[in-house]
């Protein structure tokens, strides 16, 4: 296969994404309206509540067995990685470009995780691009994965898996992040406004009334109520790093929204793999003759509406981001080198490494799915204000 045919394959999928995104663009325009704030609002809803949801049940249940399962353990440890070590190459971003507060939990998210902008938080393009990228590829002239049928089949078992794992971690490890990050630019901010110029809040103090003493009328000491002294400290207090680690992760323990494990897309992604897994519920609606067959075909056909709703959303929120940038040039450059500079870099030597080992089996379409997931797009859905900006650049 020539390099001039390596480069269409690779072409032809990221121009069906760029027209579609170019299509929800030209509807969100003032003069269009058609997805203005109010109808991406409540198109979000739906694609949050049913499609995603659809897709990722309907694709596992599909394409997922027990064996199947077993030979691609290394997938989700492969997830993993990728999303551990963005987290890490998003913090010394933070401390080296000194990233306002507002913006840390949207550096994290956009270094930790391959997402996409729905409104509200989506599967991420571990797996919605691949299921467009992966069939595109498999169906181009002189593809390198050898037969079509073959390749769109193995394919979509592994994409499929990639947005199940995908799902779970997003919404137990970068929501959470994100999410706490988010919690303590609040606090921060109530703080110094209730503050104001003073070191200390004097909402703080304590002004309730002492307990009355003995022998005196409740009645009596009401009316001559005596407040707490407010005692502020002229040092900072000494205490332990131990006993600093300890309250720290009693507070994000705490800022953990457990909740939040339970969404649309990681309910969806258990029922499919208890389908896919169990053998009776497998016969019972997926093939031509299961006698349910019925449940799964309505869920594929809500399941591929997502996709391209999805990008037709991206696109019109891609608007704001190109009328102009809040962020700081450091940070924007600092995003892009991380995602498609540092994390594929590392992907391809992970990768390679573990096949040398032989942790990962020799098919070259299931290390291709591996290493896609590397050097997909930054995070576009974390955020609320910025993220258009970062995924635009």
């Amino acid at each position: 296969m020539g390099i001039l045919d390596l480069f269409v394959a690779a072409l032809i999928p990221v121009l069906k994404v760029l027209l579609l995104t170019a299509v929800g663009s030209l509807l969100a325009v003032d003069r269009i309206g058609i997805l203005g704030h109010d109808a991406r609002k409540h198109l979000n809803s739906v694609v949050f509540f049913v499609f995603n949801p659809s897709l990722v049940g309907s694709s596992l249940a599909e394409s997922l067995t027990f064996k199947s399962m077993v030979m691609l353990w290394f997938m989700p440890l492969n997830i993993l990685i990728t999303f551990i070590i963005g987290s890490i190459l998003g913090w010394m971003l933070i401390k080296t470009t000194r990233a306002p507060q507002e913006l840390r939990g949207l550096v994290l998210g956009c270094c930790a995780a391959e997402l996409i902008k729905v409104g509200l938080i989506g599967t991420g393009n571990l797996g919605n691009l691949p299921l467009i990228i992966i069939p595109a590829v498999c169906k181009e002239k002189g593809s390198p994965f050898g037969a079509v049928d073959v390749c769109c089949k193995h394919g979509l078992t592994y994409v499929s898996l990639s947005m199940a794992i995908g799902a779970i971690y997003l919404w137990s490890y970068v929501y959470n992040i994100v999410r706490i990050y988010s919690i303590k630019t609040s606090e921060v901010a109530i703080s110094r406004k209730s503050s104001g110029d003073y070191p200390y809040s004097i909402s703080k103090c304590s002004q309730g009334p002492l307990l009355p003493s003995e022998g005196h009328f409740i009645a009596e000491a009401s009316s001559d109520q005596s407040e707490l002294p407010c005692i502020i400290p002229e040092g900072n207090a000494k205490v332990s790093i131990l006993d600093k680690i300890k309250q720290r992760l009693k507070m994000n323990g705490l800022k953990i929204n457990m909740r939040m494990l339970f969404a649309p897309s990681t309910t969806g992604a258990f029922v499919g793999l208890v389908i896919g897994v169990v053998p009776q519920l497998r016969r019972a609606m997926i093939g031509d003759n299961a006698p349910l067959r019925v449940v799964q075909d309505s869920a594929s056909l809500l399941g591929d509406a997502a996709i391209p709703t999805i990008i037709l959303i991206l696109g019109a929120n891609l608007l704001k981001g190109l009328k102009g940038s809040a962020v700081q040039l450091p940070v924007i450059v600092g995003i892009v080198m991380v995602r498609y500079i540092a994390l594929p870099v590392l992907g391809i030597a992970i990768v390679k490494g573990a096949a040398h080992f032989g942790l990962v089996q020799s098919d070259p379409l299931y290390q291709f799915v591996l290493l896609l997931q590397f050097a997909l797009p930054p995070a576009m859905n974390i955020g609320k204000h910025n993220d258009p900006i970062v995924w635009s650049w």
